[in-house]
C-alpha cells in the first residue's frame, strides 16, 4: 500500500516536513513503499533505545478501555528485526493493546536506520504525550553525542527552537537525586532550570521543598538568591578570618585558627609551646 493510500493517519505519524531527505536518503522510497499490515502483538518488541522509559499505568488502562471499544485507530510504526518487529512509534498503543487483550494491531512496516528511528520516537512523543524533561534531555544528548548533530540540527528535526534544546539538555547537569525527582514527581523544566548552576548542597535542600510544597520557578529563584547571599556573607567573613589568622600566626609563632567566637593556637612541639607561653605571659 502506498503512502497516499494510508491517508491522513500516515502523514500524522510521519511528519515529512521535518525530515531532511538528504539526511535519510531512503525517505522517499520508504514513503512510497511502506506497507500497512495486521501484526501479531506477540511478534512486536520495544526499542531499548526508545527515549520514553516510563508509562502511566492509569493512562494505559484508560487507553486500553478505549481500544477495547474502538480498536487501535492509529497504526504503530515498526521495522523488521530478524524474526520480530521493533517499535519505532506507538509503544504506548502497543502496551495498551496488550492490556486490552488484542492479538493483532495495525502497523506500518518500514526500513529505517537507527538515527531515523530515534528521531521519529522523539518527534512522536514530544508532539503528543510529551516525554519528561529528563527523558527529552537524554534523547537530545543521544542525538548530539552518538549521531553528531548540532543543537540547530536537533531543533530543526524535533520542531523546537535551538534555545529550547540547549535549555533542556542543561538539566542533565543536575545531581542524580534531582533528575530522579523530576522523573518520579513530574517536575517541570521551568521549575528545575534555576537549579542547574546552583551548588549541589543547595539543590539537595531545594528539591524536597519543591516536591512537598509545589514551589514555582520564582520561588526556586528566590530560594537560590537568598542562600547565595548567606553563602557570600560567610565567604567574606572567612576571608577576613584568614587574614587575621596569618597576622596572629606570625606574631605568636604558632598556628592560629579563628572560628565562630573562638581563637585556637596550636604548636608543633613542646619547645614551640614553651615559647608561646612565654610570649603570652
Amino acid at each position: 500500500m502506498s503512502a497516499r493510500g494510508l491517508g491522513r493517519g500516515f502523514e500524522s505519524l510521519i511528519p515529512t516536513e521535518l525530515v531532511d531527505e538528504e539526511f535519510v536518503p531512503t525517505v522517499s522510497e520508504d514513503l512510497a513503499n511502506s506497507s500497512l499490515l495486521e501484526i501479531e502483538v506477540s511478534e512486536i518488541i520495544r526499542d531499548e533505545e526508545q527515549p520514553r522509559k516510563s508509562f502511566n499505568e492509569a493512562e494505559l488502562a484508560e487507553l486500553a478501555a478505549s481500544i477495547k471499544e474502538h480498536g487501535v485507530l492509529e497504526p504503530l510504526v515498526l521495522v523488521r528485526e530478524e524474526n520480530k518487529y521493533k517499535i519505532v512509534a506507538g509503544e504506548r498503543r502497543w502496551r495498551a493493546a496488550k492490556l486490552a487483550g488484542l492479538l493483532k494491531v495495525p502497523a506500518i512496516i518500514r526500513t529505517l536506520d537507527a538515527q531515523h528511528r530515534l528521531e521519529l520516537s522523539i518527534i512522536e512523543n514530544a508532539q503528543r504525550e510529551d516525554l519528561s524533561a529528563i527523558e527529552l534531555a537524554t534523547a537530545y544528548a543521544k542525538l548530539k553525542t552518538q549521531f553528531n548533530l548540532s543543537d540547530k540540527e536537533i531543533a530543526k528535526r524535533v520542531g523546537k527552537s535551538e534555545s529550547a534544546i540547549k535549555n533542556t539538555m542543561r538539566l542533565l547537569a543536575l545531581p542524580d537525586m534531582a533528575k530522579k525527582a523530576m522523573m518520579e514527581h513530574k517536575l517541570s523544566e521551568g521549575v528545575m532550570r534555576p537549579l542547574v548552576k546552583a551548588d549541589k548542597e543547595l539543590v539537595e535542600k531545594a528539591v524536597p521543598k519543591i516536591v512537598a510544597e509545589g514551589w514555582s520557578a520564582r520561588k526556586v529563584e528566590q530560594f537560590i538568591a537568598t542562600n547565595k547571599k548567606k553563602s557570600s556573607s560567610v565567604a567574606t567573613k572567612t576571608d577576613a578570618y584568614l587574614k587575621e589568622e596569618a597576622k596572629l600566626s606570625e606574631k605568636w609563632g604558632a598556628k592560629v585558627r579563628i572560628s565562630a567566637r573562638s581563637v585556637t593556637l596550636s604548636c608543633k612541639n613542646e619547645n614551640e609551646l614553651k615559647e608561646l607561653l612565654k610570649k603570652l605571659g
